[in-house]
């Protein structure tokens, strides 16, 4: 059974995070590379992509779609279960490899691909919220 309260807490987590996130946005590639505003956007996107594969497990776990032998299985049976399509499956597939590449390759980061996540992939937070809470929801509703 799906834990209501724990899967809401995580939207308004992440919610919180891309708040901030959106709040300290860089203007420019030359504001980014500033190095507390570059550390700070490049926490926040790495917290709130955790936070994202963090709801995908309860999710999961809660609807008891299997165990996931690994984190990309997660995205694989949300999409089995009909809960997120296919592109944002792969969304998600790209989101995780991102936060690997922040976390674990840190001195490899690359300042101008960072830039262009802000720049161009915020919106994936938002579609997968609204992706989650439209089919989710309805389940925690009818439990």
């Amino acid at each position: 059974m799906l834990d209501r309260e724990r899967v809401l807490a995580k939207i308004d987590a992440l919610d919180q995070y891309l708040r901030e996130l959106r709040e300290i946005l860089p203007g420019s590639f030359e504001e980014y590379k500033r190095i507390e505003k570059k550390r700070a956007c490049e926490r926040l996107l790495q917290v709130s992509i955790e936070c994202v594969i963090d709801l995908c497990g309860l999710i999961v776990a809660g609807l008891r779609l299997g165990l996931p032998a690994e984190e990309d299985d997660l995205f694989e049976k949300l999409e089995q279960a009909g809960i997120i399509s296919s592109s944002r499956k792969e969304a998600l597939k790209g989101m995780k490899s991102f936060r690997n590449i922040l976390v674990h390759e840190y001195g490899r980061v690359d300042d101008l691909m960072v830039y262009e996540v802000l720049q161009t992939r915020m919106d994936d937070f938002e579609v997968f919220k609204r992706e989650i809470l439209q089919t989710v929801l309805k389940k925690i509703k009818k439990d």
